[in-house]
């Protein structure tokens, strides 16, 4: 009950900053989501240090009013305390809280106050929280958010509606919730601002169902608590919910997050997902950039390469203005299998996931697993990049399966997708499911949507663990099986086509052969009065 009335009062705030927002005409304004998801940051920042400040000095603990605790220490006491306190949580000093900030609310050019407390936050706790961008630069934590209001008269009564709002209730109690608890907050305070934009590296929002069977199949519960001291990967991570579940099967303190993505957005959000979930430590290896033209994480001059690798990569999109950059000795090993050609009329179309996918497979460790969103039509097709991929995949003996999920599993997106597995340690049987026929039809605002239930889902991922064989939905084989069906990864390809029999008697038998010799006959009878009738006419023809 205490959590549901905390996730609730939670997406209450969430709902009551986004009407501040309204209020002050950014609705729906480019920069409404900066404003939402940095307050945010900032109320859960102020209540995690309290949080962690009573856990170490009772005095604190004990006090009605912690901040005047806090306020009275001395600075050689405040930074002892902060030592204490663990990397995730932001050094805060006294003037960074919210209730000095809700005290000063009526000094004039309060506006500036609360925007420069931010940024001094921010400047503060710059080594641990920012992210960086592919050239080097630093994404701080807080931009000055009053400056989003055009009328300038309006400000300080902005700020002060958000501290007014942000004082009426604590954090602290939520801090010891699980990963469903963060993942369905997180979840709700982006989803008007995490939707397919129709920009370039748009991000798509990762169903539940297609992070949960990849990080079950990655991650088993067998190997859960044992798997420790790992990497996971995503080149193209969006707001991170692959990457969160592998690092809660895994266990947060067990792995380090790598990622890159184009977006400044998606980069941000990840940020902020990290820190809701106990992975602070793995900010600095946030980068936002290009990794298909500019690859940031490296070892000395080679990629870099990851125990765990997730990705929803983009399918399809115009990468013209730099493909030719691309093609070049220093990427010959990276894109093996070849780089898209420019199309001539729909340069929208170029495959970019084939990019991605290829470069997934040379950031693998040796031993190391990967879980990928292609297309369905990667499975099986036989021209072009895609089936030199597979080739690779089956002659390296390093994949583990294909799933192909049911149509509109995306809601954003009408194309039909299949996970693929990479592992490789798997020089066994090759899992091939068929789960398209799973689901229900759900309208999700002018778009229809599959959804799988959780059973389902279930059923896929003990099926794919498992290697069970089952009609018409799982099957195992062998590479050399797959090589001799031109490297198709289609399930459908390999089921056993059923011939039903049935037990009749001596009886029955003779009464069908006889039926088959009358229809036999009937069908040369047919035949022979045809040919007359063809002959009648020719000859007819001659005469005339």
């Amino acid at each position: 009950m205490v959590e549901l009335e905390f996730q609730q009062k939670t997406k209450e705030l969430i709902d009551s900053l986004k009407g501040i927002c309204a209020n002050y005409g950014l609705g729906n304004d480019g920069n409404e989501f900066k404003i939402i998801t940095q307050v945010f940051l900032y109320k859960f920042l102020n209540d995690k240090f309290a949080f962690e400040a009573k856990k170490l000095d009772e005095k604190i603990a004990n006090s009605e009013k912690w901040e005047e605790e806090l306020t009275s220490m001395t600075e050689d006491e405040l930074e002892m305390l902060q030592l204490q306190m663990g990397a995730d949580t932001a050094r805060l000093k006294p003037a960074h809280f919210i209730s000095y900030l809700f005290s000063q609310q009526n000094k004039s050019d309060f506006a500036k106050l609360f925007d420069d407390t931010l940024r001094d936050i921010a400047i503060t706790n710059n080594d641990v929280f920012a992210v960086k961008t592919d050239g080097g630069a630093k994404v701080v934590l807080f931009d000055r958010l009053s400056e989003y209001i055009a009328d300038d008269s309006k400000r300080d009564a902005f700020c002060r509606a958000i501290i007014n709002k942000l004082i009426e209730f604590s954090f602290e109690r939520i801090f010891t919730q699980k990963f469903d608890f963060y993942a369905t907050i997180f979840e709700y305070l982006i989803k008007d601002y995490n939707s397919n934009s129709g920009g370039k590296y748009a991000e798509y929002f990762t169903p539940h169902a297609v992070a949960r069977i990849m990080a079950e199949i990655l991650v088993p519960q067998a190997q859960r608590g044992v798997v420790k001291n790992v990497s996971c990967y995503d080149p193209s991570a969006g707001s991170g919910t692959l990457l969160m579940n592998v690092a809660h099967a895994i266990g947060e303190n067990r792995c380090s997050i790598y990622t890159q993505d184009i977006s400044q957005k998606s980069s941000n959000l990840l940020r902020l997902n990290l820190i809701l979930n106990n992975l602070v430590h793995s900010i600095p290896n946030v980068i936002q950039g290009n990794t298909v033209l500019h690859p940031y994480h490296k070892d000395g001059n080679e990629l870099k390469r990851f125990d765990y690798i997730v990705s929803n990569p983009p399918f399809k999109l115009d990468f013209s203005d730099f493909r030719d950059d691309l093609d070049n000795k220093e990427n010959e090993d990276r894109f093996f299998a070849g780089i898209p050609k420019i199309k001539a009329k729909a340069k929208d179309k170029m495959e970019i996931y084939q990019l991605f996918l290829q470069h997934i497979i040379c950031s693998i460790k040796p031993g190391g697993k990967a879980a990928v969103v292609v297309p369905a039509g990667f499975v099986s097709a036989q021209t072009g990049i895609d089936p030199k991929i597979r080739k690779k995949l089956v002659d390296e003996k390093m994949l583990a399966g294909v799933v192909s999920m049911p149509s509109n599993i995306f809601a954003t997106t009408g194309t039909n997708v299949s996970i693929l597995f990479i592992d490789d340690n798997n020089k066994g049987d090759v899992v091939l499911i068929d789960a398209s026929n799973l689901g229900r039809k759900v309208k999700e605002g002018k778009n229809q949507k599959t959804v799988l239930s959780p059973e389902e889902e279930q059923r896929i991922i003990d099926a794919f663990n498992h290697k069970d064989v089952e009609d018409d939905f799982s099957v195992t084989v062998s590479y050399d099986e797959i090589a001799k069906k031109n490297y198709s990864l289609g399930a459908g390809k390999y089921f056993d086509i059923k011939i039903e029999y049935e037990d009749i008697t001596p009886k029955q038998f003779a009464i069908k052969m006889d039926e088959f010799s009358k229809n036999l006959d009937n069908l040369f009878s047919d035949s022979h009065n045809l040919e007359r009738e063809i002959q009648n006419q020719l000859m007819n023809l001659k005469h005339e």
